[in-house]
This record gives structure tokens, C-alpha cells and sequence, in this order.
């Protein structure tokens, strides 16, 4: 059995939650390694990232380089004489790093590899309309997302899933994966398989341009998209009504499959409900944000804002 000294990279929420079922599972974690504090919010104040909050609560040894290549931080990185590396939603780490330790370096992904290699998997394979997903474990090497993988496992995705609530459950089944990749390791029973050379699906990082909803195309398509980017970042959209164009994100939507025959990206409101006319039916706005407000709901916006007879989505 094999005595694992080991050091965690990571940044998010997500990230925490691994390095928890590390710790309480006993592994000897020497080192932690995760972003520098970031300025944040309306002060620009210096914000730790939610690992540094973690590990500084468990009184674990922190580094956060602002250069991976760093010499000086090679030498603290080797200072720590860790044998096994473990990356939970980090950046992508030079080789010096990574082929460092005598175990390796493995890294768990919020997709069924090969397919979604990327920043965003979680919301790609929403937005996408995909039925199942899951987290693989493999070990890195120079590419991102294609190194040999370790184990996977597999969830289906439900019909009106949120990215923020899928987000959670893979949170839990990867801390379960990395718990059995660890086990496996300690007791040098790895066996892994290559990623097959297949086309596949990719998942890009999010920008506005790939947030901005896209009216014209059908409802079911419309759907995932909004859905697969709530609560973060956000789909959004901009309005004209009247002379005035509004820009406004959009969190909860349902889907109504019903024929119509008003122009496509119209809007049409009652007293308690927003929907927007779309190929196939309609998209009804339950919660959304417009451009200097807060987040409400649908009821709550109609009471102080005034949608103009031919109001509409651009």
C-alpha cells in the first residue's frame, strides 16, 4: 500500500468540495495550491477564491503563484515532496508541474471524456439538450482534457435541470469519483483507457456572444440554453419597448409547445405572466433581471414596469 502525500490544485465552490472528501477521508494533504486573491464587487475589494477560504479553515499549507513557471514556486512546489498531484477546476498547468510528483497528476472533469473537453462542460451539456453526463478522472498530460482516464461515472440529466443544480449533483458524484481514484492509487490498482481519437463534442468558455439568446431558433433549443446558463452566467437579451432598448438576463423560463400565429421574438404579457413568441410556442419569462434592477420575478416586474404594446426581443 502506498503512503500518499498529496497536493491539491484548486480554485471554485466546486473545488472545495473535493478537497473536503480528501481531507475527511484521511489522505495526508501537504500542500494546497490555488489563484491569487482577486479584486471583487463594487469596493474592488481582494477576494480569496472559495479553496483558499477552505484550506486556510483547515490550517493546510497554501501556495497561490501568480506564474506556474515561477522558479521560485517550482522549489516550494518541490519543498512539499508530495507524490501525487490532484487538479479539481484549475488552469492548465506546464509540464514541470505536472509530471513533478512520483504518482502523477490526475484531474477530475465534469463531462463523460472525451466529449465536452473544456471550460464549461456543466452548461454545454444542458444547453446542448443532452440526456446524461458524469465525471472522469484521468491523468494529465500535455493537452487539455485528453490524458488517460482513470474511472467514470455516469448521470442522466433531467428535462428541466438548471446548470446551478447540475452543478451540484456532479459536484458530489466527483468527490465520490476522486475518493475511489485515490483509493485505487493508494493501493496501485490503476488500470486506465485512452480517450478514443473520435470527433466530439467540445465545451468553449462562456462569453457574451455564446450567452446572447438567439430567438429565432425552436423553442426546445431556446429552452436549453436559458436553462443551461441559470443561475450563472446568465442567457441574455436585449428588448426593444417603445423608443427604449432594454437589455435583461434571464434565470427561470418554462416552455408552453402550443401553435401561434404571432410574429416570432413578440411579446406578450398579462397581469402575472411574461412570454416571448417563439418557433413552436412560447418561452414564459418566470425570472429574469433587466439592465440596472434586481433579479424578480415575473409578477413583481409587471408592477413597475410597462411593456409596450409591441414590445419585443431583438
Amino acid at each position: 500500500m502506498r503512503d500518499l502525500k498529496i497536493v491539491f490544485m484548486g480554485t471554485p465552490d466546486f473545488a472545495v468540495a473535493i478537497l473536503d472528501r480528501i481531507v475527511k477521508d484521511g489522505y495526508n494533504v501537504v500542500g494546497v495550491i490555488t489563484a491569487p486573491d482577486k479584486p471583487a464587487g463594487r469596493g474592488r475589494k481582494l477576494q480569496a477564491s472559495a479553496v483558499k477560504k477552505y484550506a486556510e479553515s483547515q490550517g493546510l499549507h497554501l501556495l497561490q503563484p501568480t506564474n506556474l513557471k515561477d522558479e521560485g514556486f517550482l522549489n516550494d512546489l518541490k519543498s512539499l515532496e508530495a507524490n501525487l498531484q490532484v487538479v479539481v477546476a484549475f488552469r492548465m498547468l506546464p509540464k514541470v508541474v505536472w509530471n513533478m510528483p512520483e504518482y502523477g497528476t490526475f484531474n477530475l472533469h465534469a463531462s463523460l471524456l472525451p466529449d465536452y473537453r473544456g471550460a464549461a462542460p456543466i452548461h454545454w451539456s444542458i444547453i446542448n439538450g443532452e440526456e446524461k453526463t458524469g465525471v472522469t478522472t484521468f491523468f494529465i498530460d500535455e493537452k487539455i482534457d485528453t490524458g488517460e482516464m482513470i474511472l467514470k461515472k455516469e448521470v442522466s440529466i433531467d428535462a428541466d435541470e438548471t446548470v446551478g443544480q447540475l452543478h451540484d449533483r456532479l459536484m458530489h458524484l466527483g468527490a465520490q469519483a476522486v475518493s475511489e481514484t485515490l483509493d485505487l492509487i493508494k493501493e496501485d490498482q490503476v488500470t486506465t483507457s485512452k480517450q478514443p481519437e473520435s470527433d466530439t463534442k467540445l465545451a468553449p468558455k462562456l462569453n457574451p456572444e455564446n450567452c446572447k439568446v438567439n430567438w429565432e431558433a425552436s423553442l426546445d433549443t431556446i429552452y436549453n440554453h436559458i436553462r443551461g446558463l441559470n443561475p450563472f452566467p446568465a442567457a441574455w437579451s436585449e428588448m426593444q419597448n417603445g423608443e427604449e432598448t432594454v437589455s435583461m438576463k434571464l434565470y427561470a423560463v418554462q416552455k408552453e409547445k402550443v401553435a401561434h400565429s404571432l410574429e416570432i421574438k413578440s411579446i406578450v404579457t398579462t397581469k402575472k405572466e411574461i412570454k416571448v413568441a417563439v418557433a413552436g410556442g412560447y418561452i414564459i419569462l418566470d425570472e429574469l433581471k433587466l439592465s440596472g434592477k434586481k433579479k424578480m420575478d415575473a409578477k413583481s416586474l409587471l408592477n413597475g414596469f410597462s411593456f409596450h404594446s409591441d414590445a419585443k426581443m431583438l
